[in-house]
């Protein structure tokens, strides 16, 4: 015996779509914290969400003081391949946008509308681990910036206009980071404008240490981090050259609330504390 099976009914067939539909159009969920800082006595703000089932993000950015005055409000809507920032006050629109052109070459463009200046980036995966950067103001002036990345650092090759001089032709500046492991941490040189920065850093699950030198001046910094459990943490800064240093003891309670105390030589004691649901 053979059973006969009737067709899916039109109400069946459109069910799934109704359901998707539904998820697409309804209300999306609501993200809203703040922060308080005690040195400026300014709660900063931020309410965001997922709109179109996650396809773009709103989000309104502000400022208030104890008396309830908003300052600085700033609306922010972002998609897979552009973003758009709003200044309220300025009325003033920064656009950037991405957009892979092929395989392997990517390119992003920065816009602002009311100063009508921007900056093209264009880059090319030469190998893997080994990418070729090029990146060019609008409007244009001069070559653009190249930079090859590879795994132990990048370097650097742009033009470099004498100021001083008005009819001198300009000169290629060469600037480089350099990085690799020694011992148990990493070794960090910086160098640009006739100046080298090297730095070590060493951590671990409890402890950071970072001592760093420049050169020619000598200056001498390093920084400590200790973490004696998941919910405390203790940072210290220290600079040899202009004894400056500041202390910042951060202590978290759950995923939604921090505190942070600390001291500042030069903005003396300070206290912030951060709250999000």
């Amino acid at each position: 015996m053979v059973e006969s099976v009737s067709p899916p009914s039109a109400a069946d067939s459109l069910q799934p779509q109704t359901s998707a539909s539904h998820r697409f159009l309804q209300r999306p969920p609501i993200r809203f914290t703040t922060e308080f800082d005690s040195d400026t006595s300014l709660f900063f703000n931020k309410l965001s969400c997922k709109l179109f089932d996650n396809l773009a993000k709103f989000k309104l950015c502000f400022q208030n003081n104890n008396k309830g005055h908003v300052s600085n409000p700033q609306l922010t809507f972002t998609t897979k391949h552009l973003t758009c920032q709003y200044d309220l006050e300025e009325h003033n629109a920064l656009l950037n946008s991405s957009l892979e052109i092929a395989p392997g070459l990517q390119l992003t463009a920065v816009h602002d509308v009311k100063a009508q200046v921007g900056q093209m980036t264009m880059v090319a995966d030469l190998a893997p681990s080994y990418t070729l950067q090029l990146t060019s103001p609008l409007p244009s002036a001069g070559l653009p910036k190249a930079t090859l990345r590879f795994p132990y650092g990048e370097v650097s090759l742009e033009e470099n206009e004498d100021h001083e001089e008005e009819d001198a032709a300009p000169k290629l500046a060469v600037s480089g980071i350099f990085k690799g492991q020694v011992l148990n941490g990493i070794c960090n040189a910086q160098y640009g404008d006739d100046n080298l920065n090297l730095r070590y850093s060493y951590k671990d699950e409890e402890t950071t240490f970072i001592p760093s030198i420049s050169l020619p001046s000598n200056a001498l910094s390093f920084s400590f981090k200790r973490r004696f459990s998941p919910s405390d943490k203790l940072s210290y800064l220290y600079n040899f050259d202009t004894n400056y240093w500041s202390a910042v003891y951060k202590h978290t309670v759950g995923k939604e609330y921090k505190v942070k105390a600390g001291y500042d030589s030069e903005v003396r004691l300070g206290l912030g504390i951060f709250v999000g649901w």
